[in-house]
C-alpha cells in the first residue's frame, strides 16, 4: 500500500460490512437466485441427458465442458473467489478513495491474467483432452477436442463473471450473481431443444455442423452470465477504469494468497483428475456406470451447498473481513458458528433426503431420454454414498471462509491435502477392489469420507487460531448432533412414504416422501431445542400472519 492510498485519519470507510440484520436478507435474496438457478440447472441437465444418454456421447460432452471449469479453477478461480471480497473489504476501509484505485487495478491484473490462460488452453485442448479422458481415440477424441475448443473461451467469461460479482459482493449487492446463471441455464436449454430438433437420428456421433452448435451454444450461455452483471455494477457506481500501474500499490498479498489458493486448486485437482480418468476407463468397460453418471449424482448432490452454505456466507464474508481487519476474532468465531449452524439446519435434512429417497429423486432429476433404468440405479447409489459426506462438504466451506476473511490462504492448502490425499486414496482403492458396476460408488463414497476427515481437521486448526469461545454460546457440534438425532427418524419416514408412494410415479414418490421427511424434522425440532429450525418456523408464523392482518 502506498503512501497516497492511505486513508486519512477519522476517514469512514467507503463500504460498509451489512449489520447483522441483513446478513438473513442477503442470504435469503441469494438462496432464492440460486434455488431458480439450480432447478433450471435440472432442466438444463435433463434436456442434455435426453439429447446425448449417460453414456459414451454424453460423457463426452460432460469431459469438453467440464475442462473450462477445471482449466479456470486451477488456475485462477479459487483464488478470485476467497481473496477479492476480503481484499476489497480492506481497501475500502483503508484507501483515501475508498479502495476504487486498488479495485481498478487488481480487476485489469486478473482480466490480463484470464486472457493468457484462456489463449493457451484453446491452444492446448488436444493436450488437455488427452490428459482428462485418455480412453477415447479416433473420431470420438477429435470430436470432443472440437467441442473443448469451443468451449475452452469460457474460461474468460467465468472469471469476468467472478471478478465482477466480487465487487458487487464486496459493496452489499448480493443477487445479481445468484440470478444472472438463470440466464446462462436458458441458453443452454434453447441450444439442446434447438439439437434436438434438427439433430442426428441414430449417429453415433456429432457431425461438424452440430459440434459447432453444441460447443458455441454453451460458450453463449456463459457470455451471456457475464454481460448481465453490468445493469448491477452501473447500479452500484461502479466504473472500471483499467490500471497498469501494478508497482508498489499494494497488490503484493492478494497476488501471495492468491498463489496459495492456485497451489490449493491444483492439489484438489489431482483428486479430480484420478476420479475422472477412472470412471472414464469404468464407463467404457460398464456403460452407464461411468463419469457422467457420477457427474449427474455429484451435481444434484452440491445443489444444498450451493443454495444454502454459499449464499449465507457470501453475506457474511463482507462483515468477517471487517472484524478480522479490525482484529476482532471473537466476532469471526461468533459469524464462523452461526453460519455453521444456519446452514446445518438445511444441509442435514437434505442429506438424509438423498440418502432415503435417491432412487425416486435421480429418476425425477435424470431419467429422460436415453438414461435408462439401470442408469437411473446407478447414479442413485452415488448419490446415497454421496450423502454422508454433504455436511462436511459444506462445514469445511465455511471454515475455510474463516481463513480467508484472516487473510490466510496458506493454512487451508496444507489443511486441504488431507482431503485430497484422502479422496484420490479411497479412489484408487474402490477403482482396484470393486466390481466395475460399483468402482464409480466407490469413488463417491471416498469423496463423502476425505471431506469428513479434511473437516476434522479444519475445525481443530481454526478453533485453536480463533481462541477460545464464550462459554454460554452454543456450539455448532451440539446443534449437529441434534440435528441429526432430528433426521435418522425423519428419513425413515420419508423412505417408508416414499415406498407407499411409488406407484404413482417418481415425482408422487418423491414429493410424499419429502412432506414425511420435512414433517418429522418440525415436529421433532421444539423437543431438541433445534433454535435454528424452530425461529425459522416462527419467522415464517409472523410473516403469514401479517400478511394476513393486511388482507382484513
Amino acid at each position: 500500500m502506498t503512501a497516497t492510498d492511505t486513508r486519512p485519519a477519522g476517514a469512514a470507510p467507503a463500504t460498509a460490512p451489512p449489520p447483522k440484520g441483513s446478513v438473513l436478507r442477503s442470504g435469503a435474496l441469494m438462496a432464492a437466485g440460486s434455488l431458480v438457478s439450480r432447478a433450471t440447472g435440472f432442466v438444463r441437465s435433463a434436456v442434455v441427458l435426453a439429447a446425448l444418454g449417460s453414456e459414451l456421447l454424453g460423457d463426452g460432452y460432460a469431459v469438453a465442458n467440464t475442462v473450462p471449469n477445471i482449466i479456470y479453477m486451477l488456475l485462477v478461480g479459487g483464488a478470485l473467489n476467497a481473496v477479492f471480497v476480503p481484499e476489497l473489504v480492506r481497501a475500502a476501509r483503508e484507501h483515501h478513495d475508498g479502495g476504487a484505485a486498488y479495485t481498478d487495478r487488481l480487476l485489469t491484473a486478473c482480466t490480463a491474467a484470464l486472457l493468457l490462460v484462456t489463449a493457451t488452453a484453446v491452444l492446448a485442448a488436444p493436450l488437455i483432452v488427452g490428459a482428462y479422458a485418455p480412453e477415447y481415440t479416433g473420431a470420438p477424441r477429435d470430436t470432443i477436442v472440437a467441442l473443448a475448443r469451443f468451449c475452452l473461451p469460457q474460461i474468460l467469461f467465468y472469471g469476468l463473471f467472478t471478478l465482477l460479482g466480487q465487487v458487487l459482493n464486496a459493496r452489499g449487492r448480493f443477487g445479481a450473481m445468484m440470478w444472472t446463471p438463470v440466464l446462462n441455464n436458458l441458453v443452454v436449454v434453447a441450444v439442446f431443444g434447438l439439437f434436438l430438433y434438427l439433430s442426428r437420428t441414430g449417429s453415433a456421433g456429432l457431425t461438424a455442423a452440430e459440434t459447432r452448435l453444441l460447443g458455441l451454444g454453451t460458450t453463449a450461455g456463459i457470455v451471456i452470465q457475464a454481460l448481465a452483471l453490468v445493469p448491477s455494477l452501473r447500479a452500484a457506481r461502479f466504473r472500471w477504469r483499467p490500471r497498469f500501474d501494478w508497482r508498489g500499490s499494494g497488490l503484493t498479498r492478494p497476488l501471495r494468497n492468491a498463489g496459495w489458493l492456485v497451489a490449493l486448486v491444483f492439489t484438489n485437482q489431482i483428486a479430480y483428475w484420478v476420479v475422472t480418468r477412472l470412471s472414464t476407463t469404468v464407463g467404457h468397460r460398464a456403460a452407464g456406470y461411468g463419469y457422467s453418471a457420477y457427474s449427474s449424482a455429484y451435481q444434484l448432490w452440491v445443489v444444498p451447498q450451493g443454495i444454502i452454505t454459499v449464499s449465507l456466507v457470501t453475506a457474511l464474508m463482507p462483515r468477517m473481513s471487517a472484524a478480522a481487519a479490525d482484529g476482532d476474532l471473537a466476532s469471526v468465531r461468533e459469524d464462523v458458528s452461526y453460519a455453521l449452524r444456519s446452514s446445518a439446519a438445511l444441509v442435514i435434512p437434505a442429506a438424509a433426503l438423498f440418502a432415503a429417497l435417491a432412487p425416486w429423486v435421480m429418476d425425477c432429476a435424470a431419467g429422460y431420454g436415453d438414461v435408462t433404468t439401470a442408469g437411473v440405479a446407478a447414479m442413485a447409489g452415488m448419490l446415497i454414498a454421496f450423502a454422508p459426506g454433504l455436511l462436511a462438504y459444506s462445514a469445511q466451506y465455511v471454515m475455510a471462509r474463516g481463513f480467508y476473511a484472516l487473510s490466510d490462504a496458506r493454512t487451508p492448502f496444507f489443511l486441504n491435502l488431507v482431503v485430497v490425499a484422502l479422496n484420490a486414496g479411497l479412489s484408487c482403492a474402490a477403482y482396484l477392489l470393486l466390481p466395475a458396476r460399483w468402482a464409480v460408488t466407490g469413488m463417491a463414497a471416498a469423496t463423502s469420507l476425505a471431506f469428513m476427515g479434511g473437516a476434522a481437521v479444519t475445525a481443530r486448526t481454526l478453533s485453536r487460531r480463533l481462541g477460545p469461545r464464550a462459554r454460554h454460546r452454543t456450539t455448532a457440534l451440539s446443534t449437529h448432533l441434534r440435528l441429526t438425532g432430528a433426521c435418522l427418524p425423519a428419513a425413515a419416514a420419508g423412505y417408508g412414504a416414499a415406498r407407499a408412494a411409488e406407484g404413482l410415479g417418481a415425482f408422487a414418490a418423491a414429493g410424499a416422501g419429502t412432506a414425511a421427511l420435512a414433517l418429522v424434522v418440525v415436529l421433532l425440532a421444539r423437543p431438541l431445542r433445534l433454535a435454528e429450525i424452530t425461529d425459522l418456523l416462527d419467522s415464517l408464523r409472523r410473516k403469514v400472519g401479517r400478511k394476513r392482518e393486511e388482507s382484513i
